[in-house]
């Protein structure tokens, strides 16, 4: 059944008004008619709104068409309007049309109103859809710029991470180095940790610049939302301060997502920060995490979302709010709306890069006055939650006596791997770069038993030096080191167990765990697991 045609009539002879109606009703299109003869109720109907077409007569006691006409095209300009009169004369009529009148129709031909009116539904329909599509190009248009933008930043980021790597590998090296040398009780041992408390912020920095970027590696596992808010919620409390009030809902399915453990847990802080700088008076910050059905795709993505089911993760609060042209650059990086020194503007934008490098999409709803919501969607994964990694508690040095081959171009990285390591009892054996290594190696490859090299090196690189040596020497180890994130696929082309990588920045300790697990033996269990992966399809 059709929904009948709204009709807003503005006429003052009710015998007019039904015949009207009737010449609509017999010819099909049913109509639910509401008829005003002034200006007061006319100007009342257009505030209330709901109405398909507007008819109206153009001689009104009190009020005239014309007048009608011009109020109709400032309330409700794309609602079509038709004059049906017995007064209109042919150069009013026209004259009624440049003002923005659809139609014109005389009472004493209604055979003409029918078709006019569906002619003039049919043209509303078509101004209706074309809006859509230029609303949805428009959108796309902004959904590329801000790809654009994204590319940019990240070949940015992509290029400064190694030689900001380089430099807080040095800083968060010595300072470890100082720490371990100088005592719990060193006078200086607290500048030390605010030493090493501002390396992590820079290497946190780094992070955010490649997360948003969609250039920050990855360890996608099964995990639930739920366990991510319910971990930080002690942090979140005691983040929020006493005169915001929390409250978490959480999903009773216990829905499952596959993302970054860590970098949810980011996207979780970035929104709460957020919410609670903008209730500077106090407020209530809500979380929530539901299962969904999506029909359509949410407004901001990188590729539009399928329909399916989704894990809803939503972050809203009762602050300050924001309006249309603060939210049409909230994810843009380095946008802020914080004052100077108190934002970077790199919180949303490291949203946006996470979710979306997840496969998922996000929603904003935000009132001035009425606080503002995040809504988060993720693939719904059928699956077994994976535990997380468990990290493995700080010993006694991992010391050892073999001999190591340092390739690094960087005089300062250098210098630190290699005095630390011959700390340990490793014999030491450096280049400056690809070339020199190859060298060295090739007159001692016997005595090498792992070749530690940094990628990117002018000459020859890491991967080009690792495969000239394994040629020569097939069982020898082999470390990569970068700055870059792109680097990690290196090992693809590696066996398993006989090479590994280590992401700058690092620190001595990190350095020697990884060394002594590529040059011990395998346990029992390590090996049996190596079988099992290389036992499965694709493995």
């Amino acid at each position: 059944m059709k929904t009948p045609l709204r009709l807003l009539h503005l006429e003052d002879d009710s015998v007019d008004a039904d015949l009207v109606a009737a010449t609509l009703t017999e010819a099909g299109l049913s109509c639910v008619s509401r008829r005003v003869d002034t200006r007061s109720t006319f100007l009342a109907a257009l505030s209330e709104g709901g109405f398909d077409l507007i008819l109206a007569d153009y001689s009104i006691p009190g009020f005239d068409g014309m007048t009608a006409l011009a109020l109709a095209r400032q309330q409700a300009p794309d609602i079509p309007f038709l004059f049906v009169s017995a007064t209109i004369g042919e150069e009013l009529a026209i004259d009624a049309m440049h003002q923005g009148a659809t139609d014109y129709v005389l009472k004493q031909r209604l055979g003409r109103l029918v078709p006019s009116v569906q002619r003039a539904l049919r043209e509303r329909d078509d101004r209706r859809e074309r809006k859509r599509a230029e609303d949805a190009l428009i959108q796309s248009e902004k959904q590329f710029r801000q790809a654009q933008k994204m590319e940019a930043v990240g070949r940015l980021a992509g290029g400064i991470a190694h030689d900001f790597n380089n430099l807080l590998t040095v800083i968060m090296g010595y300072s470890h180095v100082l720490s371990a040398e100088l005592g719990p009780d060193h006078p200086l041992q607290g500048k030390i940790e605010e030493t090493q408390k501002a390396g992590e912020r820079a290497a946190m920095l780094v992070r955010q610049l490649l997360a948003f970027s969609r250039k920050q590696p990855i360890e996608p596992r099964i995990l639930t939302l739920n366990g991510i808010v319910t971990n930080l919620e002690g942090m979140l409390q005691r983040l929020i301060g006493s005169d915001i009030r929390l409250v978490i809902m959480l999903d009773p399915a216990n829905s499952q997502v596959k993302a970054d453990q860590a970098q949810l847990e980011q996207v979780v802080m970035n929104l709460v920060v957020n919410a609670r700088d903008a209730m500077t008076k106090g407020g209530t910050l809500t979380i929530e995490t539901a299962p969904v059905e999506l029909t359509t795709s949410p407004v901001y993505h990188v590729q539009p979302l399928p329909p399916g089911p989704y894990v809803r993760l939503s972050v809203g609060d009762t602050g300050s709010g924001m309006d249309r042209e603060t939210q049409a650059h909230i994810f843009e990086p380095f946008f802020t709306t914080k004052e100077e020194g108190k934002g970077s503007g790199l919180g949303l934008s490291t949203v946006f890069g996470i979710v979306t490098q997840s496969g998922g999409g996000i929603d904003v709803t935000s009132r001035i006055g009425h606080g503002t919501r995040f809504d988060i969607f993720l693939p719904r994964i059928a699956a077994e939650v994976q535990p997380a990694a468990q990290p493995q508690a700080s010993g006694q040095p991992h010391r050892g006596t073999e001999t190591i081959l340092l390739a690094e171009d960087d005089p300062g990285v250098r210098t630190l791997i290699r005095d630390e390591l011959r700390k340990l009892g490793y014999k030491v054996i450096e280049a400056r770069h690809g070339v020199e290594a190859s060298l060295l190696a090739t007159q001692q490859i016997e005595a090498l038993d792992l070749l530690l090299t940094d990628m990117v090196m002018p000459g020859m690189g890491g991967r080009e030096l690792a495969q000239h040596l394994t040629a020569i020497k097939p069982n020898l180890r082999i470390l990569f080191m970068s700055g870059y994130t792109d680097d990690l696929g290196i090992l693809a082309g590696h066996e398993r167990g006989a090479s590994s990588f280590l992401q700058k920045p690092f620190t001595p300790e990190a350095l020697a765990q990884t060394i002594r697990k590529l040059l011990d033996p395998p346990s029992a269990s390590d090996t049996a697991s190596l079988r099992r992966d290389a036992a499965r399809p694709g493995a």
